[in-house]
């Protein structure tokens, strides 16, 4: 890469995959929770020998959106790759590290390497029913593999708070950024807490489990303790943050899915291996955080009115990935409520209609992009379109 492109490059453009990941996990989770099939994670031959007709192409078409996606991620994560590898050799990787209030930045990778195992466990292992089949062949090199993730993040989140408490910064400048820090924790714990819930190797899965209380309190711990520093901070200032954070206003969102997922996984792991009968606990659960997110969503949204009419159609910022999150989390969630809670025709089509403007969401950012990439490498005039 060139030095004036690495000196731009930002390690938040790995929302991109992170969110292309997580729309395919959208559709694996709609047809698993909302479509009625045998025990365990639902397959495609389960769906196309029931159903035929209209109902099968319908199947087939959500099935033919979650194959883009994943084509989407593994392709925007190969191509991010090479660019991320050199980066870190440059000193702009070590001056973004070392600032406690912008560092978070470099966890985005983090958290979209770990959604690649959560695509290969949902969406790939329900389009080849070989994997279906041989789930539990999977679950120790799928483990390990985590293993090194696991081992990997916690060494840089360690190391982040370390430059946190050594260095200082200004509490009242956080802004909800910084929740990348629990987001990555939680994706990691996620991904953890369903290797222990479907491993019937009880070693492996007592270690997987005890592996996310580690990751998971941690990261539970940094989202309480920063969520307060953020809103304290918002409200010892004037106005919104600027308009590059603006679109981590909807963070919260995400990490509540991460986390109530995991709770959600935690109670199948302590049925299947350790006999609880934990009954209303997994409709609690869900349905609570399902509340509170729809609440928060309605909130950040009337905040985020005059950026959506006045900034997201003329200008592009890398943090606009931001955005695609929220709402993939939301449509996850909200599938698990249709299967515990709301089972109903109108809630089912609420669920599709909130995919589709995700959808639609990231297909816009990713124009934009690829807008202003091209005019960085043309010669013409300045583009209609702010760039940043």
């Amino acid at each position: 890469m060139r030095k004036e492109m690495l000196k731009k490059f930002s390690p938040l453009i790995w929302l991109s995959s992170l969110g292309a990941g997580g729309i395919s996990v959208i559709f694996f989770a709609f047809l698993n929770y909302t479509i009625p099939h045998g025990k365990g994670l639902i397959n495609i031959s389960q769906i196309h020998s029931a159903y035929s007709g209209l109902a099968l192409a319908g199947f087939m078409f959500l099935e033919a959106l979650m194959v883009v996606f994943i084509l989407l991620h593994f392709a925007l994560t190969l191509q991010l790759i090479p660019k991320l590898l050199a980066w870190i050799k440059t000193p702009y990787y070590k001056e973004l590290l070392d600032n406690p209030l912008a560092n978070a930045a470099i966890l985005a990778p983090f958290i979209s390497i770990t959604m690649s195992m959560n695509v290969l466990i949902g969406p790939i292992r329900y389009l080849f029913v070989p994997l279906a089949e041989n789930l539990q062949s999977m679950m120790l090199p799928g483990f390990l593999v985590w293993s090194l993730i696991w081992i990997a993040l916690m060494r840089m989140e360690i190391k982040l708070l370390k430059i946190s408490f050594e260095k200082g910064f200004d509490v009242d400048k956080v802004n909800f950024g910084w929740l990348l820090h629990p987001f990555a924790l939680g994706m990691l714990s996620v991904t953890g807490a369903g290797i222990a819930a479907m491993a019937s190797n009880i070693v492996l899965a007592n270690t997987a489990f005890f592996m996310l209380l580690v990751s998971g309190s941690m990261g539970l711990f940094l989202l309480l303790v920063k969520s307060v520093a953020i809103f304290k901070s918002h409200f010892a200032s004037d106005g919104l943050p600027a308009k590059q954070f603006l679109p981590s206003l909807l963070i919260i969102v995400p990490n509540i899915t991460l986390y109530a997922i995991t709770f959600f996984r935690v109670g199948h792991f302590l049925e299947h291996h350790h006999g609880a009968q934990l009954g209303s606990y997994f409709f609690v659960v869900m349905t609570l955080a399902f509340a509170f997110e729809t609440w928060y969503l309605m909130f950040g949204l009337a905040l985020l009115k005059d950026y959506f009419t006045t900034h997201m159609k003329t200008e592009y910022h890398v943090s606009q990935w931001g955005l695609v999150c929220p709402f993939v989390a939301y449509a996850v969630l909200g599938s698990f409520v249709y299967n515990l809670f709301l089972p109903y025709t109108l809630f089912f089509w609420f669920i599709l209609a909130v995919t589709a403007f995700t959808i639609s969401l990231f297909f816009f950012i990713l124009f934009k992009q690829y807008l202003c990439l091209k005019s960085a490498k043309s010669s013409a005039n300045e583009p209609k379109l702010m760039c940043a």
